[in-house]
């Protein structure tokens, strides 16, 4: 089995991250993103490999850059 690349898990915490910040559930988001609750639980636990047109949508619904959610922590600030 592969190892998951580590910026899977960048983008767990940077989703969790800007979706708390804004006071918004999952329920919310995956509502928001057009994308199911379950799907949108896996992202932000590392289980799920997103497609890049998925990582759009979340980072439509959150109101960031894509590449936010892709950078390390320090640069989001």
């Amino acid at each position: 089995m592969r190892v998951p690349h580590p910026i899977r898990f960048q983008l767990a915490e940077n989703m969790r991250a800007f979706r708390k910040q804004i006071g918004m559930t999952q329920e919310q988001l995956a509502a928001s993103a057009g994308l199911h609750i379950t799907y949108v639980n896996e992202i932000e636990r590392g289980k799920r490999n997103v497609a890049i047109d998925n990582i759009g949508r979340i980072a439509e619904a959150l109101n960031v850059a894509p590449a936010l959610l892709l950078s390390p922590p320090e640069t989001n600030l």
